[in-house]
């Protein structure tokens, strides 16, 4: 695979590159395994909407093509289970969740890293990611399967982190 570099010029850093050394979609740490690609993400309704909407240019057209998006403000509505899953950029921020790399948190980063990237929060993140199947078991304890009803913030919250959890 040839290396790309990419350089990102937006509002929220003044200048950052990085390089794609992997195959987009593929060659994952052995222990990261989500559903749902950013597209499928993007199109079944995460973050409100507001994720992404200042940064589009960085990433494939086609992951916006059905991407539920809301620039003004977070929009609950848009999500796929129509419920407020999330906590702000500034808590996250407060939390120490936030990668200087990635001042979007964890879906940036998972985007790049989607793409090819990899860097030394990965371990980090993919850890990160692994500890939401606390709510994996228990969306599968407390509700019937195929029942979309049960638990839904849990369950928004658990697609955030591209657990299909429509699947449960």
């Amino acid at each position: 695979m040839k290396i790309r570099t990419i350089v990102v010029n937006d509002l929220m850093q003044h200048s950052y590159s990085y390089q794609l050394t992997e195959p987009v979609g593929r060659s994952f740490d052995p222990g990261f395994h989500p559903d749902l690609s950013p597209s499928e993400l993007l199109a079944l309704g995460v973050f409100g909407g507001k994720y992404m909407t200042d940064c589009r240019a960085e990433f494939p057209a086609t992951w916006f093509r059905r991407a539920k998006l809301s620039p003004e403000r977070r929009n609950p509505t848009l999500n796929f289970f129509g419920v407020d899953a999330s906590q702000s950029l500034a808590e996250w921020r407060k939390k120490g969740w936030i990668y200087r790399g990635d001042p979007r948190g964890w879906f940036q980063w998972y985007c790049r890293y989607y793409m090819g990237r990899r860097c030394e929060d990965d371990d980090r993140q993919i850890r990160r990611w692994r500890q939401m199947t606390r709510h994996v078991a228990q969306v599968k304890q407390g509700c019937t399967p195929g029942d979309l009803e049960c638990r839904p913030r849990q369950r928004q919250a658990l697609l955030h982190w591209a657990y299909d959890s429509r699947k449960i």
